[in-house]
């Protein structure tokens, strides 16, 4: 697993899925290339002072660390966006967070014509 660190690469994730829980959102975006699995992790400065947010970056690269592998898809960028509840969230509660956002992620997409009722 490799760390994206170029901004267009956050960029061309940003314009794929996402998912929200309550310390994270979760950006997902399948590649064409061969290329390992890679994740990203950014906190936006309204998230508080450099120390908070760098706390908050480090607890979502040790979640991250700690998750299955296989629970993440091949080919794909992920990028995890941190919030500031981040900070006292519990750490096995993010974990399932994690978990539950890459779940929803591989659900099919459902169809808006699939919502109608039959006339």
């Amino acid at each position: 697993m490799d760390r994206l660190r170029q901004r267009a690469d956050f960029l061309a994730v940003a314009n794929g899925a996402r998912v929200s829980s309550a310390a994270f959102a979760l950006q997902a975006r399948r590649r064409d290339d061969p290329g390992p699995i890679r994740v990203g992790f950014t906190v936006t400065k309204k998230n508080g002072t450099a120390t908070e947010r760098n706390r908050i970056r480090r607890r979502l690269r040790e979640v991250v660390k700690r998750l299955d592998v296989m629970s993440l898809r091949p080919h794909h960028d992920y990028v995890l966006v941190g919030r500031r509840e981040a900070l006292t969230r519990d750490f096995a509660v993010m974990l399932d967070d994690l978990r539950s956002a890459l779940r929803r992620l591989d659900r099919p997409k459902r169809d808006s014509r699939d919502s109608r009722r039959p006339t």
